[in-house]
């Protein structure tokens, strides 16, 4: 049995997906995503909470539970009792003054909107890892054909030789130096199978699946076909100002000063508790009933420190919005210089490379069989053969990296 064939082996269940399905399972799945989204209904909440006005309070004071003597005679108030009693209740009301109940109600508008944001941040950050683990995995799968094949087509080489040594045809250094090229195959093929399990960990959390799945990518490893110019990058820019996650939750935080100063100017302005009194037997007239009025008086406390902490709230945030534009067209300008860069180096790897590769290293085996070609010959060809392979593995890896990378930062799908 092959080293991969043993891997695989152990694999209880196996889930093949494509990248599209992968991103359906995450989207539907994933919990940061469902913990996000409850913290929007949360923030929801609260705006349906700040529009409620204060409750109003009532008060019964002044009640006397004994008999009393020597009093004017009233009427009972409740069957027989209250003839010799005092009664004194009150409600009150709070007024909001200044606007200050709408204010609030709109700095929950903005939370729920900064919610929102927040939401679309975790998506694009999570949405880029989700990705470039689906490319990682399929980078170390085509890995592993690469030396399975090896390993498959040497382990027949070192048999054959073993015979070979047996009958005293070839030198046992022959036989050893390709045995420690199988067994450094192997070794590799062990060190790929470890890499892709941790791989295999971060997508199945981030997908929400179980620990004894092990998920094949179906997808072919293929570069992005996407071409552009230098002059994308100010469209991006412009676009990211308008899509980024980052720069709108930067804009939204702005928002949310200028509407906390519009509050903190407006608690200048006292509240007023209107309020409403009912007297029995404790004044001059039998039953009283009163109006009222109560606020506090401006005299020490004009708010001046939150006012001012909020003014300097408003720069602080600008500053903020301004540093995530800039650091939004830097990141655009960089990784599309990348992209170019490497998508000119994929340029110059034609669709017949790897399969005139192939049929050279066919060749060579075939020829090494025949000992028309020595072992020193056919062993260069081989690590120049992997070394190939490995060259064009990366080419796509590092293109569909920038590629994700790319509509990262931009901050939607190109």
């Amino acid at each position: 049995m092959h080293v991969f064939g043993f891997f695989s082996a152990q694999v209880s269940d196996t889930i093949t997906i494509s990248r599209k399905e992968a991103e359906a399972v995450f989207l539907a799945n994933n919990l940061d995503l469902i913990a996000q989204k409850l913290e929007i209904s949360q923030a929801e909440a609260r705006t349906v909470q700040a529009k409620f006005w204060p409750n109003p309070t009532v008060s019964i004071s002044e009640v006397n539970l004994w008999k009393t003597y020597d009093i004017e005679a009233q009427p009972a108030l409740i069957g027989n009792w209250g003839k010799s009693s005092q009664v004194s209740a009150e409600i009150e009301q709070v007024i909001q003054t200044a606007g200050k109940r709408r204010k609030n109600i709109e700095l929950a508008r903005i939370e729920v909107d900064g919610e929102q944001y927040e939401l679309q941040e975790v998506l694009r950050e999570l949405k880029k890892t989700v990705r470039n683990t689906v490319t990682e995995i399929l980078y170390n799968q085509e890995q592993q054909k690469i030396y399975q094949s090896q390993i498959s087509s040497i382990e027949k080489l070192t048999k054959s030789y073993n015979n070979q040594l047996s009958l005293g045809n070839i030198s046992k250094a022959e036989y050893v130096r390709l045995k420690a090229q199988e067994i450094e195959f192997k070794k590799k093929l062990i060190s790929l199978h470890q890499e892709i399990q941790e791989q295999q960990v971060e997508l199945k959390t981030l997908l929400i699946l179980p620990a004894k799945k092990y998920i094949v990518i179906s997808d072919p490893f293929t570069m992005p076909e996407k071409e552009w110019s230098e002059l994308e990058i100010e469209q991006w820019t412009e676009k990211a100002k308008e899509n980024r996650p980052d720069i709108l939750m930067a804009k939204n935080q702005e928002k949310y000063a200028q509407k906390n100063l519009e509050l903190q100017n407006a608690m200048k302005t006292p509240d007023v508790t209107v309020s409403m009194n009912y007297d029995r037997g404790g004044n001059i007239m039998k039953d009283f009933v009163g109006v009222g009025v109560a606020f506090d008086l401006p005299i020490f406390d004009r708010n001046k420190g939150n006012i001012q902490e909020a003014k300097l709230e408003i720069e602080k945030t600008k500053i903020e919005t301004r540093k995530n534009v800039l650091k939004s067209e830097n990141e655009i300008s960089s990784v599309f210089n990348n992209y170019i860069k490497t998508r000119e180096i994929s340029g110059e790897i034609d669709d017949s490379y790897e399969t005139t590769l192939d049929g050279l290293l066919i060749s060579h085996e075939k020829n090494f069989r025949l000992r028309n070609i020595s072992m020193l010959e056919y062993m260069d060809f081989l690590d120049t053969y992997i070394g190939n392979k490995m060259i064009i593995l990366d080419t796509k890896k590092e293109l569909n990296q920038y590629y994700e990378n790319l509509q990262y930062v931009v901050g939607q799908d190109l």
